[in-house]
């Protein structure tokens, strides 16, 4: 399993549109190959700041089948307008669970 963390800054004042925009695309992750489960958490020191955290089968399943799909392209058109910078993306592999 691969998590993808997206840090994503909105704009000021676009935050609840944003979180609008990032339900709306839940459906679009469900269906996606390989996607076994997305969140969205928003921080609470610096509330224009989130991180989307999607669970993926295989990094390709993320990099190659989303980002190469036509829902990768409606999930941009969701969410991008209230983008304040380009998200920055990691991938990550479980290495301790603690409990």
């Amino acid at each position: 399993m691969v998590l993808e963390i997206a840090q994503i800054e909105v704009k000021a004042g676009h935050e609840s549109a944003f979180e609008a925009g990032v339900g709306r695309a839940a459906e679009l992750f469900r269906r996606a190959k390989g996607c076994r489960g997305m969140e969205l958490q928003r921080s609470v020191e610096v509330p224009t700041r989130y991180r989307l955290m999607v669970r993926w089968e295989t990094l390709e399943n993320h990099t190659v089948d989303f980002r190469e799909s036509a829902d990768f392209q409606a999930w941009r058109a969701l969410v991008s307008e209230h983008f304040a910078a380009p998200p920055q993306v990691e991938h990550t592999v479980l290495a301790v669970q603690g409990f």
